[in-house]
């Protein structure tokens, strides 16, 4: 049985990965780790098929070491102890790498075990994960290693690399190989900047191209529609408890909350492609009333009434009502005058400050002998001019705080004009 195709043409030199420019081009950080020799402890950051095992078996491969390659998915701490068992073999003279996969699956006491072997030197660790490293990596293994992110493959850098592919494929079988105009740009663009499911595209492809058995040589023949129905939504990449589901709706959000409806509507694309109609409605109410609020009242209502229909509609056609609540919100004025002066409440009730209510807007109550003034004294605002009387609201200790600032929106200036009038303010 064959190795997987990734494996077949995996990389031996750092000059021919593709991608990752900014960690592996001359003068980069990495770049120059790798080219010296002396390898520290490292982290690859980033999702998966973008280069990080093959450029840590490149690194191995320099350094001279005995690489060592451990899934923390199913690996234990006794596979842990068998390779620092070895590290006297002949063949580990020159020192263990052990590169280990999703580390983020090794609970805290295995992390604490690595940690023992790398601090005394028995093993040099090239660790891999697709989550944040800062919110899945024991501190104590990250204070003593380096933190390389890795980024998705751009369809350009695929695109040489899945040419590279085919060429293999046809040189391994003696056949000729035809491909259609397209075919390399369909797949590259199909596979969500993941080089692992683009040759997986690739070898289905080569193995059900259209063959021609003339003259005794093997034609195979690829066209555009078979490279589009191979790489059919292989372009989502989206995990709903990884960084790129929190990626995908902060991006929606600030793109809302930017302006940016271009964009937004991108992104709730991609939300809506993933079957995560959740996210979307509920990232698109808070941005209504968080980043537009005051400067377009009626907004709230109006995206309310899209996200019912969205919800009661279901997918597909839930994206007609989104689509138009996103457009809205992007498009509107912006105000966050009523996120920040709610933040601003909600801090100083936080620190304690939650005194007394004043007595005038108590609940009716029965004045004790210890009250030095009977009576609750409250003034009713519509019994007065313009419906408003000064009175003190706020708690003694906080008389006269200011949470709430106008907007300099028309709308919120509008009402600032009326309220100076009405209390006489200047």
């Amino acid at each position: 049985m064959k190795t997987p195709l990734a494996d077949r043409v995996r990389p031996t030199d750092i000059e021919d990965v593709v991608g990752q420019h900014h960690l592996l081009d001359n003068g980069k950080v990495l770049r120059r780790i790798i080219d010296s020799g002396e390898i520290p402890n490292l982290i690859f950051y980033g999702p998966s098929g973008v280069g990080k095992t093959t450029v840590a078996n490149i690194i191995a491969r320099r350094s001279g070491k005995t690489l060592y390659h451990l899934n923390a998915t199913t690996a234990s701490t006794a596979d842990l102890k068998e390779i620092i068992a070895s590290r006297s073999d002949l063949e580990n003279q020159n020192g263990i790498l052990l590169y280990l996969d999703e580390i983020q699956y090794f609970n805290k006491k295995q992390q604490q075990t690595l940690l023992e072997y790398i601090e005394n030197g028995d093993i040099t660790l090239i660790a891999s994960t697709t989550e944040n490293p800062y919110f899945y990596v024991y501190n104590a293994i990250l204070s003593r290693s380096t933190v390389f992110e890795f980024k998705t493959l751009d369809p350009a850098d695929i695109e040489i690399f899945i040419k590279r592919a085919f060429d293999f494929l046809a040189n391994e079988n003696s056949a000729d190989l035809v491909l259609e105009k397209d075919v390399l740009k369909i797949i590259s663009y199909g596979s969500g900047g993941d080089l692992r499911k683009a040759l997986n595209a690739t070898e289905l492809c080569f193995l059900t191209g259209e063959r021609d058995y003339t003259d005794g040589k093997t034609k195979i023949t690829i066209s555009n529609e078979l490279a589009d129905t191979l790489t059919e939504k292989s372009a989502m990449r989206y995990d709903r408890e990884g960084d790129d589901h929190y990626d995908v709706i902060s991006a929606y959000q600030k793109s809302m909350r930017g302006s940016d409806p271009d964009a937004a509507l991108h992104y709730l694309a991609r939300l809506l492609a993933a079957g995560d109609l959740q996210s979307a409605c509920r990232r698109l109410l808070v941005t209504a009333a968080e980043d537009v609020g005051l400067a377009h009242p009626s907004i709230l209502p109006i995206v309310k009434a899209c996200v019912d229909s969205a919800l009661m509609l279901g997918l597909p056609e839930a994206r007609l009502p989104l689509a138009d609540a996103v457009i809205l919100v992007s498009i509107s004025p912006k105000s966050n005058s009523g996120h920040d002066a709610i933040a601003a409440a909600m801090a100083d009730v936080e620190k304690g400050k939650a005194t007394s209510v004043p007595r005038q807007l108590q609940n009716k109550h029965f004045d004790g002998e210890d009250a030095d003034v009977k009576g609750q004294f409250y003034k009713y605002p519509h019994a007065f001019e313009g419906h408003y009387v000064e009175q003190q609201y706020l708690p003694n200790e906080l008389k006269n705080k200011v949470y709430y600032n106008f907007g300099e929106n028309k709308n919120e200036q509008s009402y600032k004009k009326y309220w100076d009038e009405i209390k006489g303010k200047k």
